[in-house]
Order: C-alpha cells, then structure tokens, then sequence
C-alpha cells in the first residue's frame, strides 16, 4: 500500500564537495556564510528553494550537521533547511532533542528567519540560540508564505531560553532570495 511506502530524506549530492573539510565554524557571521553558502547552491544546483541551515555546538563551534529546503526536491511540505539540519543533528547525536540543561548548547545558523513551522522544530529540538541571515519581511516581500509568527512566538521562544540575532549578512542572503526568482523558480 502506497501509504506505507519508506520515506527517505537525504541532502543534494553536492554538499559534502561545499562542506569540505570544515568541522568548525568559531563565529556567527562564518556560521551564518556557512548557511548562505548552503541557499546559494542550493538555487545554483536546482536542488530546491533559496534556504540553508547548520547546527553547531555553540562553545567549540564543531559542525554537527546542514540542511537544504528540499520541499519540491523530496516532494514533502515539511523539509525546510532547518528541518532538515535538525533531523540530521539529532540523529548524528542518537537522540530525539538536545538537552537544553546540559552541554553543550546548540545553535542554528539559518539563511532566513525561520518561518512559523521551523520556530516549533527550534522549540522542541533544544536549540539554545538562532542566529540568522535575511529577515522574515525580506521572504515575504518575494511571495513566501512564512506562516503565522508574531512578536508574541518570539517571545514564547525568549521565555524558554532561545535567543535570536536577526540580519547577519542580510544583503547576501536577499541576493540568494532574489536570484532564486530571477531564475524563475516557483515561490511557495
């Protein structure tokens, strides 16, 4: 029966040749390249949408894992890059979350602000920190359907100890994000 058929999410071939040798990343303006970096071959490759993502241990700054939107790639509504980097970090770790009490603390470096299904992925995964690229005005402005976040999510994430840092290397990571439409792609 077709609803029990195995689902399979994996990342574009071409990111182990981008990713290199890098296994860690020290500051949030190379973290936050790192996911821009993701975005931009993401749309170069035709590989999916203009978002990436990457989970860092925050005090040594070691690489646990990446993601690419692969939504239209996979055919699966829910495969943001930052869902992407978190299911591959958790399963890296053997766990179902990071625990938010013990070290080390884990950080999200996003090409974007996430959108209001990624805010509940950070919440539950025990994400301590999200430093990101493009704001969540500058996919809206494009045709993004970011989904309802409001001050008030925001601060129902504060309130549980996850901070944000918002507009690292904006200009950059909009340049992802208009030449994603430039090329013609399908906004979503």
């Amino acid at each position: 029966m077709d609803a029990f058929r195995p689902l399979t999410v994996d990342l574009p071939a071409w990111v182990p040749t981008l990713l290199g040798q890098r296994t860690h990343v020290v500051s949030d303006d190379e973290r936050v390249a790192l996911a821009i970096a993701l975005a931009r071959e993401n749309v170069a490759h035709g590989s999916g949408g203009p978002f990436g993502a990457a989970v860092f241990d925050d005090r040594t700054g070691r690489l646990i894992a990446v993601g690419t939107n692969s939504v239209r790639r996979l055919g699966n509504c829910v495969l943001h890059a930052e869902v992407m980097a978190l299911m591959f970090a958790v399963q890296q770790a053997g766990t179902h979350a990071f625990d938010r009490a013990a070290p080390p603390a884990i950080m999200l470096a996003t090409s974007c602000d996430p959108c209001a299904m990624c805010l509940g992925a950070v919440l539950w995964s025990g994400v301590r920190r999200v430093v990101c690229g493009a704001t969540r005005e500058d996919a809206l402005a494009i045709g993004f359907d970011e989904g309802p976040v409001f001050p008030a999510s925001l601060q129902y994430l504060a309130d549980r100890g996850i901070t944000f840092t918002h507009g690292v290397r904006r200009a950059e990571a909009c340049a992802v994000l208009h030449d994603f439409v430039a090329a013609g792609n399908p906004v979503y």
